[in-house]
């Protein structure tokens, strides 16, 4: 008998990295990896479940940004590229590791994988894995959910309205262009939510958002079953809770699954392993180490000392994990349908990169995962947010608790001494962006583009990966400066256009470089 539901959410994510300018982007490299690491192998997962006659359920977020470098075949060729340079080197392995049997079988192993991965996206998904997330979506299997447009976070930009509603508005316009319906929920970037955000979810037919467990815990009045069900907002939007326990159990690298010792060790990588001369042609083109994705260990134990990866080791722990994850599943829903009046629902949203790029066992854990659900138990049954919404329609109001799930629960993580310097700079523009939207109600030609560009260019600064990787430390160079170069450009074009004086070449060589959002209109900005 059915007691409850679980719901997994997996936020698909990354900034908009473009760089034509350059031959050899390192960053683009983060869209490979991401490629090759997490979305095909969780695409191959649902295909096998699929054949297998396995019913499975999961909502899953595509940003604007990550949809946007997707469909583009500027960086759908440069991916086949770093295919083919990567199968290059495996190649090289698999004859250097001839004397090694361990490294050997490993080094075939990612020969094989590269080459599936290069025949799968160009010859079976034609370049476009959108079309296939799309099929799945269109299965009913999959419930694909929008996000803002640049994944700004919302609550720092809350001092301008108008900036919420643009991220809000054009967000929903792209998964719209891509996927042809309107989304029925929204990832709030960061799960970052402050009640300025209701009004214009509402107005934009959004149903439910995702947010951090004590967003929904301290909500006034306080939810009778914590985060067991979503609650409704004043405004009739329905907020789903993070669940502490699933999400530790899968997130965590000291708690969690993905430290056990018989996984592969992400931070061991022949990139850095390797001799100069030999890998010199496979790394950074200004002599940059940086990961190749062959990997040859697992994570055997807290110290430096580290044993070859065993696969079959790997899957058969992501084996006894998926039983772990289901009996404390089962035992959670049993305990809270007795004191229930509807059925429980755990929530347990994590990144999708997660499974396969961070957690290379994670897609193999997901589907042993959904085969055990499917066949070994009957306590709890996979679901989707709508799905739960149509099915339990009464539920409490309340008002939900500003909130993210960055450390510490709120805005620190985006706003602290390493990035507090970028919102002076991201408020004056959206102040002058509203200001050109109020003063320009029927402009065309030229100044029509070079008021879009701004507009874009307003949205790109505004991403909130740049101040998270200013916080990490990682790539903060990187981040710094494509904060400048959007304010900058944007300020260039907010003073030729107040001056009547736009410079055509200029303009249009940035509307090649940041070609995203093709149809926005800067009017969005216009006052609330």
């Amino acid at each position: 008998m059915t007691k409850g539901y679980i719901a997994f959410i997996l936020h698909t994510h990354l900034p908009y990295v473009r760089h034509p300018e350059l031959e050899n982007s390192l960053e683009e490299r983060w869209l490979f990896e991401a490629i090759s690491e997490s979305y095909l192998p969780l695409l191959d997962t649902f295909e096998s479940l699929n054949n297998e006659g396995v019913e499975y359920k999961l909502a899953l977020s595509i940003t604007p940004t990550l949809l946007t470098m997707l469909a583009d075949p500027l960086l759908q060729q440069r991916y086949i590229r770093y295919l083919n340079k990567t199968i290059e080197l495996t190649d090289k392995e698999i004859e250097r590791t001839k004397g090694h049997p361990e490294f050997h079988e490993l080094a075939q192993m990612y020969n094989k994988k590269y080459k599936n991965d290069l025949h799968t996206f160009r010859d079976v998904y034609k370049c476009n894995i959108i079309n296939k997330f799309k099929e799945l979506m269109n299965s009913g299997k999959i419930e694909i959910i929008a996000s803002a447009a640049t994944h700004g976070f919302l609550p720092l930009l809350g001092i301008h309205p108008e900036s919420i509603r643009a991220q809000i508005v054009v967000g929903i316009q792209t998964y719209e262009r891509f996927f042809g319906v309107k989304p029925k929920g929204i990832w709030l970037p960061e799960c970052g939510y402050s009640p300025l955000v209701d009004p214009i979810l509402k107005e934009n037919d959004i149903e439910y958002f995702i947010m951090e467990s004590h967003g929904l815990l301290y909500a006034d009045p306080r939810p009778v079953f914590g985060t067991y069900a979503p609650i409704v907002t004043p405004s009739g939007l329905v907020a789903f809770g993070r669940d502490v326990e699933s999400s530790r159990q899968v997130w965590s690298s000291i708690e969690g699954y993905p430290g056990d010792f018989d996984y592969r060790e992400f931070y061991r990588d022949i990139g850095y392993d390797l001799d100069y001369d030999y890998i010199k042609d496979y790394i950074s083109p200004d002599g940059q180490r940086i990961n190749t994705g062959i990997k040859y260990y697992r994570i055997t134990g807290k110290t430096d000392e580290k044993k070859p990866y065993n696969p079959e080791w790997a899957k058969n722990k992501a084996d006894i994990h998926a039983g772990n994850f289901i009996f404390n599943r089962e035992k959670q829903i049993e305990y809270l349908s007795e004191y229930m009046e509807q059925p429980p629902i755990v929530v347990c949203p994590y990144d999708t990169e997660l499974f396969g790029h961070w957690w290379y066992e994670g897609p193999i854990w997901l589907k042993l995962l959904f085969k055990k659900i499917h066949y070994e138990q009957n306590t709890f049954k996979l679901i989707t947010p709508s799905e739960y919404i149509e099915q339990n329609p009464i539920m409490q109001v309340s008002i939900p608790s500003a909130s993210s799930w960055g450390h510490n629960g709120y805005n620190e993580v985006w706003l602290n001494e390493t990035n507090d310097w970028i919102y002076r700079h991201l408020h004056k523009a959206a102040e002058r962006m509203i200001q050109l939207a109020n003063e320009n109600s029927f402009a065309a030609g030229i100044r029509r583009d070079a008021l879009n560009q701004a507009a874009r260019e307003l949205l790109l600064a505004q991403s909130s990966d740049w101040a998270f990787i200013m916080r990490a430390g990682t790539m903060a160079k990187y981040a710094k400066k494509r904060t400048k170069d959007h304010i900058g450009r944007f300020t260039k074009l907010y003073n030729d256009i107040k001056e009547n004086n736009i410079d055509e070449q200029w303009l249009r060589d940035i509307e090649y470089k940041d070609n995203i959002f093709p149809d926005i209109d800067y009017k969005i900005y216009a006052s609330i």
